[in-house]
């Protein structure tokens, strides 16, 4: 997986200058829709509004954020690929959404996002952070793994939804460390923070704008980042130790994404305005103020050929992830 500079860099050579979208063709002629497939308040709800206010100047028209939740996002990502075919109305997904679930819902996922959904870029890519509740003892990912290796399956450990981004890092981290922690899966991240912060779970993995408030506040304290190197660019989490220094041989790197995709069957001329204007806002110095602070960086595909054979080398990393865990939706 690739690393921020790498991601900066490339997306930057990759495009050149990119002036208004709007004047390149009579589309969109109406308000663009954002289906986000997730309750407002998240990750990638945050992320899905920022880029409805920048995409709006833009391509000339408003563009509406709306919220479809349920069933671990694929309620919001049918909508998208079984509604209309006009390029109005696209899908603000992530990488549980578009390659993971497919593996955990064997039998009842709705559609395939690879043949359902057609690829226009991703938008940002992040990692998660490792939180516990600043009023318990451990201060070190060591010490948190010491009492859970004395007191094997007491520990709890929360997250976002069985199959999560969050759920999928902590069995990967229980492997690797030897570990056996209890895992308690919540219907999103927000009945799991307020549980961490009640002190009815121990800890949890979760995405880090969703959590770099508490952490701010004081109320979270972070131990670890799911990623392999440290995240320098977010101040809070500079000092906090990555994956390849506390688990060095298990090569773990998580990284979560969210990316942009239309329904298959839009026309081809619409998909490239699409991408155009997206990755103009991506690019923009606006955006990456907004989203660096939370925990997240900046990135455009360059292609819309790049994100679609990205997006298959993805679906293969996150099959793997679901396989270990052993996790199963249906």
């Amino acid at each position: 997986m690739l690393h921020r500079r790498a991601l900066l860099g490339a997306t930057a050579l990759a495009l050149p200058a990119l002036s208004s979208a709007r004047a390149q063709a009579a589309f969109p002629t109406r308000p663009m829709r954002i289906v986000v497939p997730f309750v407002p308040g998240g990750a990638v709800d945050l992320t899905g509004r920022f880029l409805a206010e920048r995409l709006q100047s833009v391509l000339g028209q408003n563009v509406i954020v709306e919220n479809k939740g349920g069933a671990g996002g694929n309620i919001g990502a049918d909508a998208v690929a079984k509604g209309e075919k006009d390029g109005h109305t696209v899908l603000l997904g992530s990488a549980s959404i578009l390659c993971a679930n497919k593996f955990l819902f064997r039998k009842s996922m709705p559609l395939d996002p690879i043949r359902d959904l057609a690829p226009v870029t991703r938008v940002t890519t992040g990692t998660v952070v490792l939180i516990v509740n600043a009023n318990r003892p451990w201060k070190t990912f060591a010490e948190l793994m010491a009492a859970a290796k004395k007191d094997p399956g007491k520990l709890t450990m929360g997250s976002s939804g069985t199959g999560t981004v969050s759920h999928l890092t902590i069995e990967s981290v229980k492997r690797a460390a030897g570990v056996d922690i209890t895992h308690v899966p919540y219907r999103g991240g927000g009945p799991a923070f307020q549980d961490l912060l009640a002190g009815n779970i121990d800890m949890m993995f979760d995405v880090i704008p969703a959590a770099i408030g508490n952490i701010r506040e004081g109320s979270f304290r972070p131990l670890a980042v799911g990623s392999a190197e440290r995240i320098g660019y977010v101040p809070e989490l500079r000092e906090v130790p990555a994956m390849q220094e506390l688990l060095p041989d298990a090569a773990i790197d998580m990284q979560s994404w969210y990316a942009i995709n239309a329904p298959a069957g839009v026309p081809a001329d619409r998909i490239a305005i699409l991408h155009k204007a997206i990755s103009e806002v991506v690019h923009s110095e606006a955006f990456r103020q907004r989203m660096e602070p939370i925990g997240f960086t900046p990135v455009a595909d360059a292609t819309l050929a790049a994100y679609g054979e990205y997006l298959k080398a993805q679906e293969k990393v996150w099959q793997g992830l679901v396989e270990q865990s052993g996790a199963s939706m249906d």
